[in-house]
């Protein structure tokens, strides 16, 4: 089965050229190893791995808020290019971060605020493999900081670079040696 990769990150805000040049590489090197890339469905940084992705043929599954693709358009202003699946959760905002999560064998965050940040902790308290892409802004530039005051052991491995390119390398050969030996979280 293919690896499902997640990518969580800033959806609204000033969003740079730089840092969308590093999502839309995330997309591409994810599809270029031949794995799924999963997004929130949302614009800005995922959507922009979402269109990387799909550049290089890759498939691209969006986990959307909304009950319907009406209500994903005019409720939650977000797109539908790019996706070849949207999951309809129906869930709202916080309820699809859990589905997004639990969908991504590995996740990757990229900037982000509040949004992102929950679904960091999520990742982590699930004992996800993450990859945080630096220099990326956001929350992730004091995210190193952040995980210092976390005293909880959950099994979780935060991979960090800077190159969006050896961030996906690096997650999938750690996945592949070390953690998908690691037990699911809710066996």
């Amino acid at each position: 089965m293919k690896l499902k990769i997640g990518v969580m990150g800033s959806a609204s805000g000033k969003l740079s050229k730089v840092h969308k040049k590093m999502a839309f590489e995330l997309g591409c090197t994810i599809a270029d190893n031949d794995c799924i890339t999963i997004t929130g469905a949302c614009p800005g940084y995922p959507l922009e791995a979402a269109r990387g992705a799909h550049s290089k043929g890759g498939l691209v599954i969006g986990i959307s808020p909304a009950l319907s693709e009406r209500e994903h358009i005019e409720r939650y202003n977000s797109p539908i290019a790019y996706h070849d699946v949207l999951i309809f959760t129906g869930s709202g905002l916080m309820g699809r971060e859990v589905v997004n999560i639990r969908s991504s064998d590995i996740v990757i965050i990229i900037g982000g605020h509040s949004g992102t940040l929950g679904e960091f902790s999520i990742a982590y308290d699930e004992g996800n493999l993450i990859g945080v892409l630096l220099n990326s802004g956001g929350i992730m530039s004091d995210i190193k900081h952040i995980v210092k005051y976390i005293k909880k052991e959950t099994g979780a491995k935060i991979i960090y670079e800077s190159s969006p390119s050896i961030l996906v390398e690096h997650l999938i050969d750690y996945y592949f040696k070390n953690h998908y030996k690691h037990p699911d979280i809710h066996s």
